[in-house]
Order: structure tokens, then sequence, then C-alpha cells
């Protein structure tokens, strides 16, 4: 079965929010691995998720915001939404 594109139309959504996600780990001195374990989440989403290339579901991103020991507003002005 052929694998089907990427669509980037929500990558000016995406994006910014998973930046946000690693900006605030690395200035927390976590590691990709500690967080997702802390968050209960795989890593290798975690990463897909910083990179912008999965969509967080609003429970995955309430338990990132904890595992940050931060507000989800935080997070979320970080992104500029």
């Amino acid at each position: 079965m052929p694998r089907v594109p990427r669509d980037r139309t929500q990558d000016h959504l995406l994006v910014p929010l998973g930046l946000a996600i690693r900006d605030a780990r690395t200035e927390r001195k976590i590691s990709q691995e500690g967080l997702a374990h802390a968050a209960r989440i795989e890593r290798s989403h975690m990463g897909k998720l910083e990179r912008g290339e999965r969509n967080v579901s609003f429970l995955n991103l309430m338990k990132i915001a904890e595992a940050l020991d931060c507000r989800l507003s935080e997070l979320l002005s970080r992104a500029n939404y």
C-alpha cells in the first residue's frame, strides 16, 4: 500500500506548539525520554509532537504541561496562540 503524503496545511499551528514544548523541556533540563516517561507518552510520539509532525490531543497536552510543571497557558503563550 502506498504511503499517504503528509498534509502540511496545519504546520503553522503544530510546529510552534512543538517548539514551545521542546523549549520548555530543554529550559528545565529534561530529556525527551524523561518528559515522555513523565507524561506517559511514547518517546517516538513525543519527538513527532516536538517536530510538529503529529497533532497532540488535549489530554496529552495537559499531561505534558503537568510533567513540565507548568500551566497549559504557558505552553500556548510560548507558541504565540
